[in-house]
C-alpha cells in the first residue's frame, strides 16, 4: 500500500482502490475508499467539513492519522483500527494473509469488497465483533432499544426511518454517509454495512461520551433551529376533518372549555385531487377567513400535503412533461394507487420543489396556512421495489434515503425566504440532517395497542440519538376502535407518555367505520372516509379529566421545554434521552429501556402494560424529587401508577461528575 500524508489527511492507494481520511469535525475522521479514479461530490449527509488539524505520519508497518482523541491506524496491508488514546475503538474484519488476524486466514474475506453494478458497486464493509451496546440508526417498530444483534434495512418506509448513525456503548459513534439502500447487521461474530448500489464506501466517524459525539455530529450533519413556544402545547387531529366549519367548531370549542389548543391540522383529502395542493372549495370556501379565526383564538392551522399526484389533477400534465416526477425504469407510470392512480413528484428535483412551493404557496400559505403536514414523505410506494423507481439525484437503489430530507428542505427554504422565523413542518420520514430543516418526525401509521406502545419508546429514544430531536407519535396509536375493550386505557397512558415526549399531539383513525361520506363521487374533499371523534372530550368524562390534566401539565412545562429544545439546537442533545445520555458513567444507565430523560433535569417512567398501577423504577445516583414531592436518593424504587399519574421524578443534583 502507497501512502500519502496531507494536511489534515492521509491518502492511500493499493491497486485500484483509492483510500482518503480527513479530519472532519472536533475527535473525527472521514473515511472514504473507491475503486473509481476519484471521489464522488454527490451531497450526502455531511456538510462542510469544519476546520480540523488532523495530524498524519509514515510508521514502519503503515501509517496514522489523529485528530483529538480519535486516531487512525492503516496497516500496510489494507486494514484499519480507531483508536481513542490507547483504547481501541473499532476494528475492520479481516481473514485473509495479509497478517491482520491469526485466525483463519484461508478464508480469503476482507472488510471492504467491491462488487461491480453496472458502473457502480455493491459494497461491503466489515468490522470485528466487540462487547458493546449500540444505539440510535433512526426508527424501527421493535421493541429492542439496544441494537446490538439487531439486523436492519437501510431503507425508509411507512412508520421505518433510517437514518444510519450509531453510538456505541464503547465511545464511539458511526455514520455510513450514504443515502442508498441497505442494510447494518450489528453481529456478535462482525458487524457488517451493506450498500446496495453505490460508488464508494463513505462513513464518519467520532471518539467521545455521549454529548460529545452528539454535538460533534450534529456539527457536522446540522441541528434542529429554535422551536417556537407557541407549538410547544397540543396539537389536535383526527382522520379526518373534512368542512371548514368543523374546524373551527373544534378550535371553539377549545376555546370555550379554557384549554389553550396550539395546532390544529387538516388532515389529507380535503383536496379535489391528489397533486393539486389546494382546498377543495365546496368544504373549504374560505380558508383565509378560516386561519384568521383560528390565529384570533390562538391557534395555528396545518395542513396536510402529500407528494402524490393523481393523473386526473391540474398539475399531472406539465409535471410529467417537464420531468418533475418520479420515473419508474420499466412497466407502467405508477407509484401509489391508494384512492387515486398516482405518481410521486420529484424531491430531489430543484426544480419540482419549486413547482410544489409555487401551489403551495398560492393556495395555503398566502391563506394564513404557515405550517405543513409533510405526509407519504419516504415516499410510501405500493411495493418498495427501489430499483424500479429513480429520482433526478439518481436511481432509488442509491439514493432513495435522501427524499424525506429533500422535501422537508423544499419547504423550509421557501418559508425562511418568504421571512418566516417560526417555522415548523411535521414530517412522516426524515434521514440525516432532517433536523436542520424543521421537521418534527412521526413515528407513522402505527397499531393501538401496548406492544406498539413499548416500540414507540425505543423509536423515539434512538431517533434523538440518531440526531432528530423534535419526534412525535399519534397519542393512542393511528389504527384504533374505540369500542374495543382497553382502549380508553391504552390512550390515557400512550397521551401521558406524550405529554412528557417532545411533541404532544393527539391524533388516529378511530373507528369502527360507520360515517357515510358526504359524497359517492371518487374524487373531491367529501368521498373520503372519516374516523370518530378524537378530541380530549371525545371518551367521557373520566378519560376527559386525564387528559385535560396532563394537557394542563404540559403547558406548565412550557418554560421548561423552551430551555431544553434550545440546548437541543445549541449542541444537538435530544429532547428525550436515555438515561446513559446524562449518566454515562453509570452502567446501569445504559441498560434502561423503560425510562428516559426529558431534557436534563426529569426522568420520566411511563406505564406500559395494561393494568399496572404500580411499576419499578431506577433513580441514578443523586437526589431526586418525587411527583408527591419526597426527597430520594439513587437507586430502585416501587413507584405508584394510579391511571392518571405516570412516575415522573425532578433532578435536584448533578450526582457524580460528568
Amino acid at each position: 500500500m502507497f501512502f500519502t500524508p496531507q494536511q489534515n489527511a492521509l491518502a492511500a492507494s493499493d491497486g485500484n482502490e483509492r483510500i482518503l481520511i480527513e479530519g472532519w469535525g472536533e475527535n473525527a475522521l472521514r473515511v472514504r475508499a473507491t475503486m473509481n479514479p476519484s471521489f464522488s461530490t454527490a451531497e450526502k449527509a455531511l456538510q462542510e467539513a469544519p476546520v480540523s488539524y488532523a495530524q498524519a505520519a509514515l510508521l514502519p508497518d503503515g501509517a496514522q492519522i489523529v485528530n483529538g482523541k480519535l486516531r487512525c491506524f492503516l496497516h500496510k496491508n489494507g486494514w484499519m483500527e480507531f483508536y481513542d488514546g490507547e483504547k481501541l475503538l473499532l476494528k475492520e474484519y479481516y481473514r485473509d494473509f495479509s497478517g491482520a488476524n491469526p485466525h483463519s486466514p484461508s478464508l480469503k474475506l476482507r472488510a471492504r469488497e467491491y462488487r461491480p453494478m453496472g458502473s457502480d458497486y455493491a459494497v461491503t464493509l466489515r468490522f470485528e465483533a466487540a462487547e458493546e451496546k449500540i444505539f440510535g440508526m433512526g426508527q424501527y417498530q421493535q421493541p429492542q432499544f439496544d441494537l446490538k444483534g439487531c439486523i436492519l434495512e437501510l431503507a425508509q418506509r411507512n412508520s421505518q426511518i433510517s437514518v444510519p448513525f450509531a453510538l456505541s456503548s464503547r465511545g464511539y459513534g458511526f455514520l455510513l454517509n450514504h443515502a442508498g439502500v441497505g442494510e447494518a447487521a450489528f453481529g456478535t461474530n462482525y458487524t457488517c454495512w451493506r450498500e446496495y448500489c453505490t460508488d464508494e464506501i463513505d462513513y464518519w466517524i467520532v471518539a467521545g461520551g455521549p454529548k460529545e459525539i452528539l454535538k460533534s455530529y450534529t456539527a457536522v450533519t446540522g441541528r434542529a433551529p429554535e422551536f417556537p413556544e407557541d407549538m410547544l402545547g397540543l396539537w389536535q387531529s383526527k382522520l379526518r376533518y373534512r368542512t371548514q366549519e368543523e374546524v373551527l367548531s373544534v378550535a371553539r370549542e377549545y376555546r370555550r372549555r379554557g384549554i389553550p389548543l396550539d395546532v390544529i391540522v387538516i388532515d389529507f383529502f380535503h383536496w379535489v385531487r391528489q397533486g393539486d395542493w389546494a382546498f377543495d372549495p365546496e368544504y373549504f370556501p374560505d380558508p383565509a377567513a378560516m386561519t384568521r379565526e383560528l390565529k384570533e383564538l390562538g391557534v395555528r392551522c396545518m395542513v396536510s400535503v402529500w407528494p402524490t399526484v393523481d393523473k386526473k389533477s391540474v398539475n399531472f400534465r406539465e409535471m410529467k412533461e417537464r420531468g418533475l416526477l418520479v420515473r419508474t425504469d420499466r412497466g407502467s407510470m405508477q407509484c401509489f394507487d391508494f384512492q387515486g392512480d398516482t405518481v410521486i413528484y420529484d424531491a430531489t428535483s430543484p426544480a419540482a420543489r419549486e413547482f410544489l412551493w409555487e401551489r403551495v404557496e398560492k393556495n395555503y400559505y398566502a391563506n394564513g396556512v404557515d405550517c405543513f403536514w409533510l405526509d407519504e414523505a419516504e415516499p410510501e410506494y405500493s411495493a418498495y421495489d427501489f430499483d424500479h423507481f429513480r429520482y433526478e439525484m439518481g436511481l432509488v437503489l442509491k439514493t432513495g434515503n435522501l427524499y424525506p430530507r429533500e422535501h422537508a428542505k423544499g419547504f423550509y427554504e421557501h418559508m425562511r425566504a418568504a421571512g418566516q422565523k417560526n417555522i415548523v413542518n411535521l414530517v412522516r420520514c426524515a434521514w440525516a440532517g432532517s433536523q436542520k430543516y424543521a421537521a418534527v418526525v412521526w413515528s407513522g401509521d402505527v397499531c393501538s395497542n401496548f406492544e406498539t406502545l413499548r416500540d414507540q419508546l425505543a423509536a423515539g429514544l434512538n431517533m434523538g440519538i440518531a440526531g432528530i430531536p423534535w419526534w412525535t407519535t399519534d397519542a393512542g396509536g393511528f389504527f384504533g376502535d374505540v369500542t374495543e375493550e382497553g382502549f380508553r386505557e391504552l390512550l390515557i397512558r400512550w397521551f401521558e407518555f406524550s405529554a412528557f415526549s417532545p411533541v404532544l399531539r393527539l391524533h388516529g383513525d378511530r373507528g369502527p367505520h360507520d360515517i357515510p361520506n358526504f359524497t359517492a363521487l371518487d374524487y373531491g374533499g367529501g368521498f373520503s372516509p372519516t374516523g370518530r371523534d378524537n378530541e380530549l372530550w371525545s371518551y367521557g368524562e373520566e378519560v376527559y379529566a386525564i387528559l385535560k390534566k396532563f394537557t394542563e401539565r404540559r403547558i406548565a412545562m412550557k418554560e421548561y421545554l423552551k430551555e431544553v429544545f434550545r440546548e437541543a439546537s445549541e449542541n444537538g442533545s435530544p429532547v428525550m434521552r436515555p438515561l446513559f445520555y446524562e449518566f454515562p458513567e453509570d452502567k446501569r444507565a445504559w441498560e434502561i429501556a423503560d425510562e428516559y430523560m426529558l431534557g436534563g433535569k426529569l426522568l420520566v417512567a411511563p406505564v406500559l402494560y395494561p393494568g399496572m398501577r404500580k411499576r419499578k423504577v431506577y433513580l441514578p445516583e443523586g437526589r431526586w424529587k418525587d411527583g408527591k414531592g419526597a426527597l430520594l436518593c439513587g437507586g430502585e424504587y416501587e413507584a405508584d401508577a394510579p391511571l392518571d399519574e405516570i412516575p415522573v421524578f425532578v433532578r435536584l443534583t448533578d450526582g457524580k461528575k460528568q
